[in-house]
């Protein structure tokens, strides 16, 4: 076998003999850490190991796909991952033997001829830079099979959809940090954009979680905030209002939701607390107005995005007084608001609370602002708690199974942006020439390209394979967001560097892709939290 061809099972086999490695050196990590009862003081060691089953799971996803769909392209793809995981895990346990705390015996899967010359295989420098150049050949487009017949028509119908409605406006928006178009809205709306992944009898469409990923991620490939992220915080509500809401909730709200007349932002995240949702401070008191019962909001939030246009906001706040109660004492209301444009806005109450935001500047992610909320008396009624009784002090675990599908719902957005960035430069390189050759021709531009593709690969397989079997308890939607956001981040500047000096111009979409990928790490939970409070629990067992 040359370097240029893969056989999947080679990647089988190599994953295989990786996962072994992997496993044990997480059964060690379970003994350091007491079963994660001691992340904290075993940080760096946890960060690596839920990085490394992070990548071993998409190298297994990868390979799955590449064994059900017999095409040469990837069987390459899947080895390339497959060999650039094997490789790191051989040398992060070689080069932290001691933290590791694993024996000759548990990494010797990874010392055979057949693992090494594997290896070497696939991520030869032939072997990526043939990659590469089928990459140019074909423009990068992602046509990879879909094995749904439902979700390869909806990836045509979005596809169509952000070329032909989002992408004229994508550029302006971001470079005069404009607001999402009415026209833009409504015409998602109508698509059915915002009930992918609602029940039909809630007026969804009920296609499931797969098509709302497609969705999502051939929406971002034109653009992140403008229409990507529209359906992230419906989505994020939508779980929630699946998993605990009242009967009545679920009629009342998911129907307006689904047909875009309800618009979504989440009021989570406090400036003094970020990832750590069990430390929100806002609170939310017992109160009658008018013989009505419900409860008086005080606090701030910070990075609402789209709270100024939406007409709801799901906002999580203590209702147990006792800060002590951390996670167990919050609930989520329903907030009813009018819609406001601009970079400020402020809701004076018939009921005589008061809530006004401010946007925050960003370098990326612009179309729908991010917002800092003072929140003063805020009336809420009671049926606008979400579970009403049954969902006092309810709300972290609600949210977290909402924020679960976020995660998911970003791992999709991340791909999509990463996926634009590898077209863009696949144009580029093959119109512009440096030295009397196009950039096509260079070796280290197909060998650059290529390792776009086989992460962006790894990435796109890892997200489908989570959204297929997508549960809020599990860990896999946190791994996809993990790894889809920082290839996201590598893609899109190893694409800007293309470009060269044009890449660093706002006047070229690749500058955008670059700036907006900056964000993705950081929401839905951010980097280091999702290694060590999410994925090094989860593997640990704690």
């Amino acid at each position: 076998m040359t370097a240029t061809e893969a056989n999947p099972a080679a990647a089988r086999a190599l994953t295989e003999a990786t996962r072994a490695v992997v496993d044990a050196a997480v059964k060690q990590g379970a003994v350091t850490t007491k079963n994660g009862a001691t992340i904290d003081d075993h940080q760096v060691l946890t960060e690596r190991l839920a990085y490394l089953a992070t990548q071993i799971r998409a190298a297994e996803d990868l390979v799955a796909y590449a064994e059900r769909v017999p095409d040469e392209l990837q069987g390459r793809l899947a080895l390339a991952y497959a060999a650039e995981v094997a490789h790191a895990t051989r040398s992060q346990v070689e080069a932290a033997w001691d933290d590791f705390g694993v024996t000759a015996a548990d990494v010797a899967p990874l010392e055979t001829a057949e693992a090494r010359a594997a290896i070497r295989r696939g991520l030869s420098e032939e072997a990526i830079r043939a990659i590469g150049r089928q990459m140019i050949e074909t423009g990068g487009v992602n046509n990879c099979e879909l094995e749904d017949e439902a979700a390869t028509l909806t990836r045509t119908l979005a596809r169509d959809f952000a070329k032909g409605v989002v992408a004229p406006v994508a550029q302006e928006i971001h470079r005069q940090d404009l607001l999402v178009p009415d026209s833009l809205l409504k015409a998602f709306s109508a698509q059915g954009f915002f009930g992918s992944s609602i029940p039909e009898e809630y007026g969804g469409t009920g296609m499931g979680d797969l098509p709302m990923i497609i969705i999502t991620e051939e929406l971002s490939a034109v653009s992140l905030a403008a229409a990507g992220s529209l359906a992230t915080r419906p989505e994020i509500l939508t779980k929630a209002l699946l998993a605990g809401g009242t009967d009545e909730q679920r009629q009342y709200w998911l129907p307006r939701i689904a047909a875009g007349e309800e618009l979504v932002a989440i009021a989570v995240t406090e400036p003094n607390v970020g990832s750590d949702v069990a430390g929100l401070q806002t609170k939310a008191e017992p109160a009658e107005h008018n013989g009505v019962r419900g409860w008086r909001i005080n606090g701030a939030k910070a990075w609402s995005t789209f709270s100024g246009r939406a007409t709801i906001l799901a906002l999580l706040a203590r209702t147990d007084p006792d800060p002590a109660s951390g996670s167990r004492g919050l609930s989520l209301f329903i907030i009813p608001k009018p819609a406001y444009d601009g970079h400020a806005w402020r809701y004076e109450q018939p009921e005589g609370g008061v809530i006004s935001g401010t946007a925050n500047p960003t370098p990326g992610y612009r179309g729908m602002h991010s917002f800092t909320l003072a929140i003063d008396n805020l009336f809420v009624p009671h049926t606008n708690l979400v579970g009403g009784d049954a969902g006092i002090n309810k709300g972290f675990y609600l949210q977290m199974g909402g924020f679960a599908a976020g995660r998911l719902q970003t791992g999709g957005r991340a791909i999509g942006l990463a996926q634009a960035a590898l077209e863009k430069a696949c144009q580029y390189v093959v119109q512009r020439s440096q030295f009397g050759l196009p950039l096509a021709e260079y070796q280290l531009t197909q060998y650059k390209i290529g390792l776009m593709a086989v992460h962006i690969a790894a990435a796109r397989q890892a997200t489908y394979a989570s959204a297929r079997t997508f549960d809020t308890r599990a860990v896999e939607p946190s791994m996809a967001k993990l790894l889809s956001c920082d290839i996201a981040g590598e893609v899109t500047r190893e694409a800007q560097l293309l470009h060269g000096g044009w890449g660093y111009s706002e006047e070229d979409p690749i500058s955008r892709y670059v700036v907006d990928a900056l964000v993705l790490p950081i929401f839905e939970g951010v980097k280091p939290t999702l290694e060590l409070k999410v994925i090094g629990r989860a593997i640990f067992g704690g």
